[in-house]
């Protein structure tokens, strides 16, 4: 285990380095000039250079990469050329709203992705896998800024069920925070549950075929014995597999949810960000993100071993 977590944990750390290049490279390559950004359009040629120098841009690409990368290394990002504000306290104002989002969002995809892909597995060849497949391929095809905009016109402003736009933190007033965050997580949670839904009825309708399964009905257990004991925890793995990728596709892909619905989260920090050329945000978001898909990415593969033992944290199954 312990060899094994080291293993991992070298080969995360080549990608953060990896990761970091392409994203300061990517970066500069936009067009715009973050100095002249701050510095205003008709500032003079003068004014633009000083800015250059006071943010670093002046210097070789290699020396900037080395002064970025050293001052990530111990949580410094700089602060941000369009506020003033350090980085690392807009981040950390802004990433527990999306986590807080993404978390919520997978807690309904799970629910409903899972409860689906059971029903459609079990119920094959009648109306509930058709009903299950019919809700999939609508969630796969409505775009989430339309769905979105679908909730807020009907949902909360004609029916008035929940609140339109803003943020309550759920740690100052948990029953309004949870209620701010319902119809934003419905939206995220309802468009990534029909991933969860085809693969947890790919994964089950092959296994309760299996021969073993069909052993076990032939020994008398019954069917719900059967469908939770044998199909649906042999089909954990790929479910969880899923839900990691999604929940790590939530914290950095929640751009447009919190966009329509006012949430002040990192999605839309990195918008803003991009909008005005802000590299130290952008960059250390990127980062940010980055290191949340390693995590868990990482955690997902120690969970394999609580969900089937035969499974080793080498990769080899027994």
């Amino acid at each position: 285990m312990v060899r094994y977590l080291l293993h991992r944990l070298w080969q995360s750390a080549l990608t953060l380095v990896l990761a970091s290049i392409v994203v300061f490279a990517g970066i500069r390559a936009l067009p715009g000039d973050p100095a002249t950004a701050m510095a205003g359009e008709e500032a003079d040629p003068a004014t633009i250079r000083a800015v250059r120098a006071q943010l670093g841009l002046d210097e070789p690409l290699p020396v900037q990469y080395v002064k970025f990368a050293g001052h990530a290394l111990t949580g410094d990002f700089g602060a941000s050329t369009r506020t003033g504000t350090p980085v690392s306290d807009l981040i950390g104002a802004t990433l527990p709203v999306t986590v807080q989002l993404a978390l919520y969002a997978v807690a309904v995809a799970v629910l409903t992705g899972m409860t689906a892909g059971v029903l459609a597995a079990v119920f094959r060849g009648r109306w509930p896998e058709w009903a299950a497949n019919a809700f999939s391929l609508t969630a796969l095809s409505v775009p989430t800024f339309w769905l979105g905009i679908l909730g807020v016109l009907y949902l909360a402003v004609r029916l008035g069920w929940f609140p339109a736009s803003g943020y309550v933190s759920p740690f100052e007033d948990p029953l309004r925070g949870v209620y701010y965050l319902t119809l934003p997580a419905l939206i995220l949670g309802l468009t990534h549950s029909a991933v969860i839904q085809r693969q947890t009825r790919a994964s089950m309708t092959g296994t309760l075929t299996a021969d073993f399964v069909r052993t076990a009905r032939a020994k008398g257990l019954g069917r719900t014995a059967v469908v939770f004991r044998y199909g649906l925890r042999n089909s954990l793995i790929v479910a969880v597999t899923v839900i990691g990728l999604q929940l790590g596709g939530l914290i950095g892909g929640a751009v447009v949810t919190e966009r329509i619905f006012t949430l002040p989260g990192i999605g839309k920090l990195t918008l803003d960000s991009v909008f005005s050329r802000d590299y130290p945000v952008i960059q250390a978001v990127v980062l940010v993100i980055t290191t949340a898909y390693i995590v868990i990415n990482l955690l997902i593969d120690v969970l394999y071993t609580a969900i089937d033992p035969r499974i080793r944290v080498s990769g080899r199954t027994q």
